[in-house]
């Protein structure tokens, strides 16, 4: 079903179950900010994003190209500034495809299909190694350049697949390809492969990857 969604495209890949600290200073991302807040009921004050492939996400100009899969997010924390602006925190809570964005408004607007599936069983071996995998390389990066998780690895396969996901360092496409592989065990071998090699690279040079993903944190929330 095609849905309608306010947009706030990001120089970043976000997933379900990681909360996104923003600051909202442009005129058109300050009006999204205040039609969320006249909606009464906070669990419907949502927002899509996806990642830019091409531009900024500020000035005239801004993104010339888009990622077609993204996050559906819910605002969940709002303090106004002085100057108007707005610092806000939201959580992405699940996938979402962009079919067609408008942009004759007061802020963006996203005509969006919300993606199902892959909550398929996953075998506990999958499971296991992508934990084990995680937890060398959490501890291997730890003594480097500290712990990239706050707190324990979640149980359910599909919120550890965002978790390990979340982590690890990788460029633009390559943390893309994470977020538009639908099933869980299938992305949960691939952030497994992916962790694999970053060992191997830490093994090779020590060096200090970049595990922090612009203005996102990991929370099981």
């Amino acid at each position: 079903m095609t849905d309608q969604l306010p947009m706030f495209p990001l120089n970043a890949v976000l997933y379900p179950g990681v909360s996104v600290p923003l600051h909202v200073f442009e005129d058109r991302y300050r009006a999204l900010v205040h039609h969320l807040l006249r909606t009464d009921d906070p669990a419907q004050r949502l927002f899509g994003s996806v990642a830019i492939r091409e531009g900024y996400e500020v000035g005239d100009h801004g993104n010339q190209s888009l990622y077609r899969v993204g996050v559906r997010l819910q605002l969940s924390e709002v303090a106004a500034r002085p100057d108007g602006s707005f610092d806000i925190v939201a959580v992405g809570r699940d996938r979402i495809q962009l079919d067609r964005l408008l942009t004759t408004g007061d802020y963006p607007v996203g005509e969006v299909t919300v993606l199902t599936g892959g909550e398929s069983v996953v075998p506990d071996d999958v499971v296991e190694q992508a934990r084990a995998t995680f937890t060398a390389y959490r501890h291997v990066l730890s003594s480097i350049a500290g712990d990239p998780l706050q707190g324990a690895l979640p149980r359910d396969p599909t919120y550890l697949s965002w978790t390990l996901a979340a982590c690890t360092p990788l460029p633009m496409g390559e943390r893309q390809q994470l977020l538009e592989t639908a099933e869980t065990a299938e992305r949960l071998l691939l952030v497994t492969d992916l962790l694999r090699a970053e060992l191997r690279a830490i093994n090779v040079i020590t060096s200090l990857p970049a595990t922090e993903v612009a203005r996102t944190r990991w929370s099981p929330n």
